[in-house]
């Protein structure tokens, strides 16, 4: 694996995580990276709020973030272990989308107020693919967890 451009200063926040991952509102589903190992973990916080637009549908009188998007918080926190961790090639502007999700389950409801944990592992890459393992807690409780697979493809 390569190595970092440059150490990382931790917390990051949402600006930066913006300046990493092409996702923008209301799609930009996660607020704060919190741990890093490069190449191998990151543990990301998503705070989950009774204004974002889902729950305007899902369900009314009954708001609870959908699970897919709870998937999708996972594989964005997988790119922005990516991303710090220059597991890609620099000179070639890249996306990374979502490919394949395995092994999902949903243990828990998460619902507004509560703060989503990700904590994402980084397990092999093969090519311009890599897979991930990813956990959502919601404080000692595992709400989701899903095996994620990630292709680069160059943009531009």
């Amino acid at each position: 694996m390569n190595k970092p451009l440059s150490p990382v200063t931790l917390p990051i926040g949402v600006e930066q995580i913006a300046a990493l991952l092409p996702h923008r509102y209301p799609f930009l589903l996660i607020d704060r990276v919190v741990a890093f190992e490069h190449g191998t973990r990151v543990s990301v916080l998503k705070n989950v709020t009774f204004n974002e637009p889902f729950f305007q549908g899902h369900f009314p009188g009954h708001p609870v973030m959908p699970g897919v998007l709870i998937i999708e918080a996972m594989a964005q926190a997988a790119g922005v272990l990516v991303k710090l961790s220059a597991q890609h090639n620099a000179d070639t502007p890249s996306i990374f989308y979502l490919v394949k999700v395995d092994k999902a389950r949903f243990n828990r409801v998460v619902v507004p107020g509560d703060q989503l944990r990700l904590e994402i592992e980084h397990k092999r890459r093969m090519r311009n693919m890599s897979q991930f393992w990813g956990r959502a807690w919601v404080g000692d409780q595992v709400a989701a967890e899903a095996e994620m697979l990630c292709a680069e493809v160059a943009n531009g």
